[in-house]
């Protein structure tokens, strides 16, 4: 019987019939694997569904990356502490953060084996923390891990007994040592109890004891300022800048500190370690030289190979001290490394509400056809040959002679294999050498270099993005809105404040409780867990650099009701400073702890101390400054034995010693040219230790509530004015920002 074609046709030929039955078979035969693929799929999405726990429900974006584990993980709950002891087993505690590359590596190694989950499902109590959720209960356990080891980090291992008492710790374990390290734990619980309960008690007592500072007595003389700064110069390294040799951290508050001496002593090597290591880290490979930001820490001496995670904070507060370094120097490097940072934030960190996002991964997958195959750093290195194949042999070559690209790779030092054949970029010849190089003029080598910026950024947008953890927390969010504001006036761009006051507005609506207190963090439109000491003193700094930048008194009054709530919740007011946690949040261990090392992050003693000394300077409320004298005494003898591990303490020790600029600008309303050319000249000034107020000639001007010392400010001859005083006590008016001029560069 003949064969019917498509067409209604007969086929005439034995060959046309026997390609179609060929055709035919073979579409059988696609059809056939498609649907196995397909089943397979399903199979394999069933499979990792199957192995769905409690961590499902949770919103901290590293719970949810542990929420397919076949481990029985909990979240930090009674109810995990309550079958730890119903079950009479111990507890294992893991902490982490959704862009850590060491947790993933442990997700992947450990907790996805099958065989590891089930010892942990059948002898321990397994519970995952987000120590960006609860820094609370990773700062507790971190000292013990440390108090153990040594040392310690992320991720952080820690067993404990029923009752939260930990007993034996670590960072991150390979699985086969893992393994065995479960084995003899679960040995140890059952033939060892006794030994097991005394070291829990001995390390929970060493705990407790850290957290017990005697009362506030000493009074922190002015010399600590100088030991610190003698300190630093001896650990400076003069040829790349930063204070270590490997690896660097940015340590932007330690360089605010410098712009501080400077400007208190005049003494030009505190601005030259400023100088040279935010020159160097703009430079380096630390920076990302297509898309913005800076990544978290260099792993050599020349700031070149990064650790290639971003974090929120560290944007916030280095664009902070490059825009102090601005002002000082007035050098257009620096106030182009601020606008770098912040077009940055805007662009990727920001959520559609405002808030500000907290980090971005170091992983990525470099072949999006294996999602899940990341390596650390392969969204942002290149291959030369790549490059040339975007940018043409002419503008590639000039690229990669001013950014060190080589044929065969630029990273010399790489441990693990990751790099073969990868470029970072790093300016390593000026753009003068490079125009000299390939004889063309300044003008078309930038012209080149920033046309070849723009076309490798629109090709890497084509990869695969590192994860980006969306949650929004309360106390970077404040760093990021203070410089934001500052970055707004000190670089005149309104879309910065425009960035500075939607966060802030977002926070204040969102985040802010019914009783004038804040939560810690937001994500996927649910905010929760109570705030932490640095939530409160970040945000009010934040608030107080808007209200000087903007002058809408509303952030002003958040800002002195947040400090009244702040030192009711945290104050420790017989012993002086403040505790991590307020008096009401979940007593860990049966002790609050206090922390003053500024590390990665200021302490929250530090900023605390910081803002209340401000408000006091703004209100006279002398409560405010009995609460900020009384921290300051209270770490007075860690101040002067190791100054350099307080530096954000050490500002606030400069701000409560040294006499503040108060200046009061009085007009009719604030938005006037008058008042725009005035701040424009403040803030084009480094006046560390201002405040700045503004109040309109109305009587009824809600400033007068906040800052009673304004009232005897008032228009000159119905014109405006700007009163500069110095503990209250005022200068004659001026009208004239030449005058003006004359009197903010008197230091005393």
């Amino acid at each position: 019987m003949p064969v019917g074609k498509r067409d209604g046709s007969i086929l005439s030929t034995k060959y046309e019939e026997a390609v179609y039955i060929f055709v035919c078979k073979a579409f059988d035969i696609v059809v056939r694997y498609l649907i196995l693929f397909v089943f397979i799929l399903e199979a394999a999405v069933v499979k990792a569904e199957s192995f769905t726990n409690r961590l499902i429900k949770e919103k901290s974006p590293y719970l949810l990356q542990h929420a397919h584990n076949p481990v029985d993980w909990y979240p930090w709950a009674d109810e995990a502490f309550a079958k730890a002891k119903k079950e009479d087993k111990p507890i294992f505690l893991s902490v982490g953060y959704s862009t850590c590359h060491w947790c993933h590596v442990m997700e992947e190694e450990s907790y996805s084996n099958p065989e590891i989950a089930e010892i942990l499902n059948r002898s321990f109590v397994a519970i995952k923390v987000d120590r960006e959720e609860r820094p609370d209960i990773d700062s507790i356990y971190m000292n013990a891990v440390q108090a153990m080891t040594g040392s310690g980090g992320w991720p952080l291992n820690v067993f404990l007994t029923p009752d939260k008492k930990p007993f034996y710790g670590g960072t991150y374990f390979p699985p086969g040592y893992l393994k065995k390290l479960f084995l003899s734990i679960i040995d140890s619980w059952k033939n060892k109890r006794g030994e097991i309960a005394q070291s829990a008690g001995q390390l929970t007592n060493e705990l407790k004891n850290l957290s017990i500072i005697l009362k506030a007595q000493e009074v922190v003389p002015e010399t600590v300022l100088d030991s610190a700064f003698e300190r630093l110069s001896s650990e400076y390294d003069s040829t790349y800048g930063g204070f270590s040799i490997a690896p660097k951290f940015p340590s932007p508050h330690t360089l605010s500190l410098l712009s501080r001496y400077y400007y208190k002593t005049g003494n030009k090597k505190a601005l030259e370690m400023v100088e040279n290591t935010l020159s160097h880290m703009a430079d380096g490979g630390i920076h990302d030289h297509l898309g913005g930001g800076f990544h978290r820490y260099s792993t050599d001496r020349e700031w070149f190979l990064p650790h290639f995670e971003k974090m929120l904070y560290d944007q916030a507060m280095l664009a902070k001290a490059y825009l102090e370094a601005y002002q000082i120097t007035k050098k257009e490097k620096y106030a182009q490394a601020a606008r770098d940072i912040f077009d940055y934030v805007l662009k990727d960190m920001t959520s559609l509400e405002g808030g500000f996002y907290s980090a971005e991964d170091a992983d990525s997958a470099p072949d999006s056809k294996y999602p899940e195959k990341k390596k650390e750093g392969a969204y942002y290195v290149w291959t030369k040959s790549g490059i040339i194949d975007v940018l043409g042999k002419e503008a590639g070559e000039l690229f990669s002679y001013h950014y060190g690209i080589k044929d065969n790779g630029n990273v010399v030092n790489d441990p693990r294999d990751e790099f073969e054949r990868k470029n970072v970029l790093s300016i390593s010849r000026t753009i003068e050498e490079t125009a000299e190089y390939f004889k063309k003029s300044l003008k078309d080598t930038g012209i080149i270099l920033s046309v070849s910026k723009q076309k490798l950024f629109l090709e890497r947008e084509k990869r695969l993005r590192p994860h980006r953890d969306d949650k929004v927390l309360t106390d970077w969010n404040g760093l990021m809105i203070s410089s934001l504001a500052l970055g707004g006036k000190i670089l005149h761009e309104a879309r910065y404040l425009s960035a500075s006051k939607k966060a802030a507005d977002f926070i204040l609506n969102t985040l802010k409780t019914k009783d004038s207190g804040v939560l810690h963090r937001f994500r996927d439109d649910s905010a929760g867990i109570p705030g932490f000491l640095a939530d409160y003193a970040f945000l009010i700094e934040g608030l107080l650099d808007l209200y000087e930048a903007t002058f809408e008194v509303i952030y002003f009054k958040e800002a002195v009701n947040l400090a009244g709530e702040m030192t009711r919740l945290f104050e420790d007011k017989p012993a002086g400073g403040f505790f991590f946690s307020a008096a009401d949040a979940e007593l860990i261990l049966e002790s609050r702890p206090k922390e003053y090392y500024d590390g990665a992050l200021p302490s929250g003693n530090s900023m605390a101390a910081l803002v209340l000394l401000r408000l006091n300077r703004m209100t006279l409320n002398k409560d405010f400054e009995y609460a900020a004298e009384n921290s300051l005494k209270s770490i007075a003898a860690n101040l002067s034995r190791a100054p350099t591990a307080f530096t954000q303490m050490l500002i606030a020790l400069d701000y409560s010693l040294s006499p503040t600029k108060e200046i009061a600008i009085v007009s009719k309303k604030s938005s006037d040219t008058f008042v725009e050319q005035t701040t424009s000249l403040i803030y084009s000034n480094f006046l560390p230790n201002k405040i700045l107020l503004f109040r309109s000639s109305s009587e009824d001007d809600p400033i007068l509530s906040l800052a009673s010392w304004t009232k005897e400010q008032s228009l000159i001859a119905d014109r405006p004015a700007i009163y500069v005083c110095e503990k209250h006590t005022c200068n004659l008016p001026v009208t004239d920002l030449d005058k003006l001029k004359n009197v903010l560069e008197k230091k005393k």
